[in-house]
């Protein structure tokens, strides 16, 4: 390669998750393979990777050092700090005890943007070795306001900021060897009050390089991220996803649930199960479509179900959910929010759905004008867990991917 550098790598994955509900990043499942795993085999697949160290929660080192994908460049893992400076500083301070020489670039990458690449850390580490520093950057597609808040608390738009001359930095960021003291000294001083490596190497003065990031490089922030990076980092994309931008992505959940009732027939999915009786509800009770359709309304912010089709005379008595959630489609795409792909698991003890889920998929598919590969349908009995488990309730979930405008 021409324009190559060999590059040290420090991993922070010592963050708390709060957002996440707690979650350690590192091992949330993107797309089948747990986040750290998807940053370490992009880092070993990088030409002119070196040594690597992995800096973790304090009671989970011995955990994180027992993982069996760790390849042989992590040579250390270590406990992180209460500050992500910190956290960057022990992972420093290890690579300089631990044996080898130095690479050309020191690169720090968060383990919440599972979505880096070998080529990535590559032109990163190549971009600072040459200038002294760089970090992958994006454009901001969305308009951006200045604010000023209020004395209730609330806040109001005082202009609008030329976005073209912004950038959303991302990681990861490197520094050339010859810079790395100067920057662990001032990460130390101030590092507490940064909000990233780069904006302490512009404070010593040392040139940052913008290489063009990737919306793959989206960080995971709450749980609605797992499921938008693991359709851009699909390979291939499906044809549906090509393209999407990530401020386009929208993500919506639905989740309802009806008592068995005594008498008429079950609804699921637009399919009708003969035998089984009806679900209490002022529509035909088909869960399935109901979630659907809050998960998509959500997804366009356009409220929930309950508001639009209120539960009285506003709505026949009856009525099938099919006309409801084809109603519904109609008025997101209204709004601009085009469903892509949908995930459905249905919760019951009785009938017996696995001959019927492909149906169902195809029904939900046709609903909303989707190919029949973008719906997954899934079916559990419960496990005699809960009122679905016993057979007094069925229940379905849905999320549900959209493309909403950029």
């Amino acid at each position: 390669m021409a324009d190559s550098a060999s590059f040290d790598l420090v991993i922070v994955a010592a963050g708390s998750g709060v957002r996440m509900g707690g979650a350690e990043k590192g091992l949330i499942t993107v797309a089948g393979t747990p986040a750290l795993q998807r940053v370490l085999t992009a880092a070993s697949e990088a030409s002119g990777h070196a040594r690597i160290v992995l800096v973790v929660p304090t009671e989970r080192v011995g955990a994180y050092a027992e993982l069996p994908w760790l390849p042989v460049a992590v040579i250390s893992v270590v406990a992180g700090g209460p500050t992500r400076a910190a956290s960057v500083a022990a992972g420093i301070e290890a690579l300089e005890r631990a044996p080898g020489e130095p690479a050309a670039a020191l690169l720090i990458h968060d383990v919440a943007r599972p979505g880096v690449t070998a080529e990535m850390f590559e032109q990163v580490a190549a971009a600072a070795a040459r200038v002294g520093a760089a970090i992958p950057a994006l454009p901001i597609h969305d308009t951006v306001k200045r604010i000023q808040n209020e004395a209730d608390g609330s806040a109001q738009s005082a202009g609008t900021i030329d976005r073209t001359t912004l950038r959303a930095a991302q990681t990861p960021q490197g520094i050339a060897q010859r810079h790395v003291a100067t920057f662990l000294t001032a990460l130390l001083e101030r590092g507490n009050t940064a909000s990233d490596d780069a904006s302490i190497l512009e404070s010593c003065d040392i040139p940052v390089a913008l290489v063009d990031g990737a919306e793959r490089l989206r960080k995971l922030t709450t749980p609605a991220d797992a499921a938008i990076l693991a359709a851009l980092i699909a390979t291939p994309p499906p044809p549906e996803l090509a393209g999407l931008q990530a401020g386009a992505v929208r993500i919506g959940w639905g989740d309802d649930a009806h008592p068995v009732g005594a008498s008429g027939e079950l609804v699921l999915g637009g399919r009708a199960f003969v035998g089984s009786p009806a679900l209490t509800g002022h529509s035909d009770g088909d869960v399935v479509l109901h979630a659907v359709a809050d998960a998509l309304l959500g997804a366009a912010g356009l409220g929930d179900l309950g508001r639009t089709f209120p539960a009285d005379a506003r709505t026949p008595k009856g009525v099938a959910s099919s006309a409801l959630l084809s109603d519904i489609v109609s008025r997101c795409r209204t709004a601009g929010t085009t469903p892509l792909r949908v995930d459905l698991l249905i919760t019951a003890k009785e009938p017996q759905l696995a001959p019927h889920l492909d149906e169902i998929a195809g029904n939900v598919a046709r609903l909303l004008g989707l190919p029949t590969s973008s719906v997954n349908a899934k079916a559990s009995t419960g496990n005699l867990v809960g009122d679905e488990g016993v057979g007094r309730a069925i229940r379905c979930t849905a999320l549900v991917l959209a493309q909403g405008e950029g």
